[in-house]
């Protein structure tokens, strides 16, 4: 695909706040709305989409909203105004130099991936590689009462999702996964701790081998990729990573030590497109698979998680369920809503949604305009 390089002449920078339609709780706390950057990129009359994935506080990864408001107005945002680019890897590669801060250059690099294949008037998917008209999807249960836990998974199989991942901590996992084995015993099942165990709950993390988990997602600390590499050699389940797997280096080194047999690839928290498929090729060469999550995401940053997640080594269901599982109303004119545990792949050029304006401005909370 030959083109002339796109020239950013404008970019929206807005703090967005959806409530959620029921509060999700996990190990590290209880969220019950969904608070966001969301940029708009302009070039040749279109414009390209993305959202930050970043929470209001430090709870999931070390970025923050307000952290990522500055970072995009005042450094990322004044480096790509004005400035032409052939393809997104050209516009990455400006962002590469600042050290971490993987979710807010993402927001940058998503919207670029937008702009760009609408002006190339392709689907997003085309131009990361990905194919299909429709992409496999589990659900995330948060944490809460057994019997409430036990009526949403029935719930959630009757509507035909692939899988079920039960968020677990400590207290609140063996005596869980004893009644949801017991009341569902061919139902696919994954949990995911978000890294609240340590080394020393090898034995009680062992005890989950019984109960025919496709994997154990990210028991142990965020940043800590040896420490699952030791939990591995002790127990059966296949570990999956999520919280460490911020970069390509970091699936790299948690192959090669086996830290992980499974991988969570969020496109956000790797820092966008560009890292996300150079790990889904990484783990593809280890024949390792990978899967997509989410981040309760808006219809826009749900529309990228679909269409990436028609690369071929996306061979487990992913997070990308119906829209209005966490909200009334989305952002987006089109509804991204499952049937049969599959989830359609918006249609048109780039991620293939468009922003409802008259909604948004009720959900804006604060709004920037930004000119070349």
């Amino acid at each position: 695909m030959t083109k002339a390089p796109l020239r950013i002449d404008g970019a929206t920078l807005r703090l967005v706040r959806l409530p959620l339609v029921t509060p999700f709780t996990i190990a590290t706390g209880t969220l019950t709305e969904k608070v966001f950057p969301l940029l708009t990129l302009r070039a040749e009359g279109l414009e390209g989409h993305a959202e930050g994935v970043m929470d209001p506080l430090p709870d999931y990864l070390e970025e923050t909203v307000a952290g990522a408001m500055d970072l995009l107005a005042n450094v990322l945002l004044p480096q790509v105004l004005g400035h032409s680019f052939a393809n997104p890897e050209a516009l990455a590669r400006v962002l590469a130099p600042w050290r971490a801060n993987h979710m807010a250059k993402a927001t940058v690099e998503m919207a670029f991936w937008d702009l760009w294949a609408k002006s190339l008037d392709l689907p997003l998917q085309t131009v990361l590689g990905g194919a299909g008209d429709a992409v496999e999807v589990g659900v995330s249960l948060g944490i809460g009462p057994v019997a409430e836990t036990l009526a949403r998974v029935a719930a959630h199989l009757d509507q035909g999702y692939r899988r079920i991942k039960l968020k677990v901590k400590p207290g609140h996992d063996i005596a869980l996964l004893q009644a949801v084995r017991r009341e569902f015993p061919g139902a696919h099942l994954t949990v995911d701790a978000n890294c609240c165990y340590t080394l020393a709950d090898s034995d009680l993390i062992a005890r989950m081998d019984d109960f025919a988990l496709d994997y154990i997602e990210q028991p142990l600390a965020w940043d800590d990729i040896h420490d699952h590499a030791t939990l591995q050699a002790r127990i059966r389940t296949p570990l999956c990573l999520d919280e460490c797997i911020r970069t390509v280096e970091h699936a790299r080194k948690a192959l090669q030590s086996d830290a992980a047999r499974v991988i969570n690839i969020k496109v956000g928290r790797s820092g966008g497109h560009v890292a996300a498929r150079q790990i889904h090729d990484l783990c593809q060469a280890f024949q390792v698979p990978v899967w997509c999550g989410g981040m309760l995401e808006s219809g826009v940053g749900r529309a990228h998680n679909i269409h990436l997640s028609t690369l071929p080594n996306f061979t487990k269901p992913g997070d990308t369920s119906s829209a209005s599982r966490y909200f009334t109303r989305d952002i987006i004119e089109q509804k991204l809503e499952t049937k049969g545990g599959l989830m359609p792949v918006p249609k048109g050029p780039g991620i293939g949604v468009s922003l409802d304006l008259d909604y948004l401005k009720t959900a804006t909370v604060s709004q920037k305009e930004f000119t070349a």
